[in-house]
């Protein structure tokens, strides 16, 4: 029999032809994320200083007026000196809004010394107006600052409540003393809260993810280096006096015990010095990886270490030039600060600067006179 004639009843049939075989489900390639931005910063000590010096002369001379030009003329400088993806930061603050908040401060602080020398009911109630009015105070500015401040033409801002900052800052504080401030790492995740939830860039807000747990964490390390370092140091401190005295160098009420006591209090100021840079190390860690922005992340990635030497070496060449290095010293732990934090992008930074200058124009910005009171608190 012919095989020909096999196919002959399908055909006449009309069955369908026989079909390719079918390739497997291939899904569609995952889309890439940016790699991670880094902020630079670019600013330099030798730039600086002819900005602070100048500042400085001019507030000598005008009796301390010029510091709210001095504030704008230094902070432009450093927001146009901090980069992000190839852009850098602004700064929109008004000198004579500045100068407004300040001669109110200074208002407040010359009242808040002589009424004490009024009567002591009149000391007491100006303390109290000080403690009810600074809420307030630091939630305008807050404002003012955030306002002020703006990336790629697009304004930040800050929210929240007259009623959310009396909450964290009067209200919490308050709860905290009573209990010898062991709530005072409760209290300073509350305040850290606030202030990166309610900051916004655009119409879109920061989130901060970072627990209380973990703000404990972070002030029971700290306690628990310095204790330890302490002990130590009297420890080893007991063994020389011990030494000393039994070889005849220490004499009662002599030079040589005021010389070692002075030793070991600076000793232990060194210590504390260098523990309280560990500790501002960690938290900055801490806040900053655990603040995002829409789908971009945050990340710190500072160094205890590195930090301390920084800050030592800085005290050193301060004291050394007489005060002069102080605008070097700046930039240098300016730069380090913020050449550590990475932004870790979700998803296009173009187009999500594009969606939020969109947002930001059809909504507009209602705060355009706002008081800064930066140079009370």
């Amino acid at each position: 029999m012919s095989h020909s004639g096999d196919f002959a009843p399908t055909l006449i049939l009309g069955a369908p032809p026989p079909q390719p075989p079918k390739q497997a489900f291939q899904p569609p390639p995952e889309k890439k994320l940016p790699d991670p931005e880094s902020l630079s910063f670019t600013g330099t000590g030798g730039e600086y200083f002819r900005i602070w010096i100048v500042n400085l002369l001019l507030t000598i001379v005008t009796c301390g007026i010029y510091s709210a030009w001095a504030k704008v003329r230094k902070l432009r400088y450093f927001y146009g000196s901090t980069h992000l993806a190839g852009s850098s930061f602004e700064y929109h603050g008004n000198p004579i809004a500045i100068l407004k908040g300040r001669v109110i401060a200074v208002g407040l602080l010359i009242a808040y010394y002589w009424a004490p020398k009024i009567s002591i009911f009149a000391g007491f109630a100006m303390v109290a107006l000080l403690g009810l009015v600074m809420p307030w105070l630091i939630w305008k500015s807050l404002q003012f600052k955030l306002h002020n401040s703006s990336y790629r033409g697009i304004r930040f801002g800050f929210g929240g409540t007259v009623w959310l900052a009396y909450y964290t800052y009067l209200i919490l504080p308050v709860l905290s003393a009573f209990t010898g401030n062991l709530l005072a790492p409760f209290v300073h995740q509350r305040i850290k809260k606030f202030q990166h939830e309610e900051s916004r860039f655009g119409r879109d807000n920061f989130a901060f993810h970072a627990t209380v747990g973990s703000f404990y964490k972070v002030y029971l390390i700290a306690l628990g280096v310095f204790i330890v370092g302490t002990i130590a140091i009297v420890l080893m401190s007991g063994g020389l006096l011990g030494g000393l005295k039994s070889a005849g160098g220490l004499k009662r009420g002599g030079t040589s015990v005021m010389m070692s006591i002075f030793l070991f209090m600076a000793i232990i100021y060194l210590w504390a010095y260098t523990v309280y840079n560990i500790f501002t190390t960690m938290l900055q860690n801490l806040i900053w990886s655990n603040t995002s922005l829409d789908r971009h992340q945050f990340m710190s990635e500072m160094k205890w270490s590195t930090v301390v030497f920084i800050t030592l070496t800085n005290a050193i060449a301060i004291v050394l030039t007489l005060g002069l290095f102080t605008p070097f010293a700046k930039v240098r732990m300016l730069k380090y600060r913020v050449e550590s934090v990475t932004m870790i992008p979700g998803g296009t930074l173009d187009d999500f600067f594009a969606d939020s200058a969109a947002d930001v124009s059809a909504t507009g910005e209602g705060v355009t006179d706002l008081l800064d009171f930066d140079f009370a608190l």
